[in-house]
């Protein structure tokens, strides 16, 4: 039975958002047999990690999409969160459904273009689809313009240079630093020496003008691509790597005097809605002064649970200590580079650890299932 906890029956924890730190929370939920609902607006967890390898490769995608019904039967509702009533303590669904709190988790993450993010109410089969069909458009492509430099971006036009390598790709990003800016400098050289050697263009410190006119994911013939510095690239493909924004819908009515201008959540050192009792945020729609990703997500999540349990109990709740940043940039299966603990890790370390299955494995166990081979 897990760590079963008797508690009264007016108890039940929603979680709103089915991400990393929300499948996290579930599972512990139910550890302890704790009632709750996990609501997500798709209707498979995305394993989003692999999400740019199941851009290039044939049969990816299939592994990093799970069904969340599979995993918590009864316990999951596929729906959009259009409210929150603070006072009734009821989150309100896009069809008018209406579902009782007694504890709020809100882990909405956050979105972007496809296929970096997928976030959309499709099945599992058309979510795959999107992903295998993206797959056969690279495959046409000989000339393909990847636009933002972030960890999608660099991922992305790694794992195309990996797989395709007579491909030419050129990756164009507004600044100068690749990857992510919070990380060791080393790391964020490492991520340019793999990109170069892989034999990618790069175009830094430059802005593409006309993205909103392009057709994006779609190959297809003299796409003029054309930068801030006046320069002009030909491809036969563009794919979008920007925008990244937190998810917010669910809640901005609701907590518009809690979030910062991004529409992070302000918490505070329980992870606990600033001044409110039962509410709590984790993960990328909480502004905690930590990296972002999905390990953390995770820890958050469990530390929130444990701070349910510590209020169910009538005990002090534990102070959430951030983390050093954990990160590991694959690059392509064959390479990456990364920080644990503050230090540097190469290739060999990263390569074992993520880059050849990108993790899902762990996921599928997570859930319960068996991945499919």
């Amino acid at each position: 039975m897990g760590g079963r906890l008797s508690v009264g029956e007016n108890v039940h924890v929603v979680i709103v958002g089915g991400g990393f730190g929300g499948i996290a929370a579930a599972k512990q939920l139910s550890y302890y047999s704790i009632p709750y609902t996990l609501i997500d607006i798709k209707f498979a967890f995305h394993h989003n990690m692999g999400a740019l390898r199941a851009s290039v490769q044939n049969g990816f995608a299939e592994k990093t999409f799970i069904s969340y019904e599979v995993t918590f039967k009864d316990n999951f509702k596929q729906g959009k969160v259009s409210d929150i009533d603070l006072e009734d303590q009821d989150v309100i669904l896009e069809n008018g459904e209406v579902i009782h709190y007694s504890h709020l988790i809100l882990a909405t993450g956050s979105s972007g273009p496809f296929p970096g993010k997928l976030i959309e109410p499709v099945s599992r089969d058309t979510a795959i689809k999107m992903y295998e069909d993206l797959v056969q458009e690279i495959q046409k492509a000989e000339t393909i313009v990847v636009v933002g430099g972030g960890l999608a971006g660099v991922e992305l036009t790694a794992e195309i240079r990996t797989d395709y390598p007579d491909k030419e790709v050129t990756l164009i990003h507004s600044t100068y630093v690749l990857g992510d800016s919070e990380v060791l400098p080393s790391v964020r050289r490492g991520v340019k020496e793999i990109l170069v050697n892989k034999g990618a263009n790069l175009l830094l410190g430059q802005k593409v003008n006309n993205l909103t006119e392009l057709v994006v994911n779609k190959a297809q013939k003299d796409i003029k691509v054309l930068t801030n510095k006046g320069q002009e690239i030909t491809a036969d493909m563009v794919i979008c790597c920007t925008g990244i924004k937190i998810n917010s819908s669910a809640y901005v009515n609701a907590l518009k005097d809690k979030l910062t201008e991004h529409d992070a959540i302000i918490v505070d050192e329980y992870l606990k809605v600033k001044g409110m009792d039962a509410v709590f945020a984790v993960g990328d729609c909480a502004n905690v002064n930590e990296h972002k990703s999905a390990y953390t997500a995770e820890f958050q999540a469990l530390a929130c649970v444990k701070n349910i349990i510590h209020s169910l109990k009538d005990e002090p709740m534990d102070l959430y200590k951030p983390g050093a940043p954990y990160m590991l940039v694959t690059m392509g299966r064959n390479d990456g580079v990364g920080q644990m603990c503050g230090c540097n890790v190469g290739k060999l370390i990263v390569t074992y650890v993520k880059s050849k299955d990108l993790l899902v494995k762990t996921s599928w166990k997570k859930m319960g299932q068996r991945m499919p081979h």
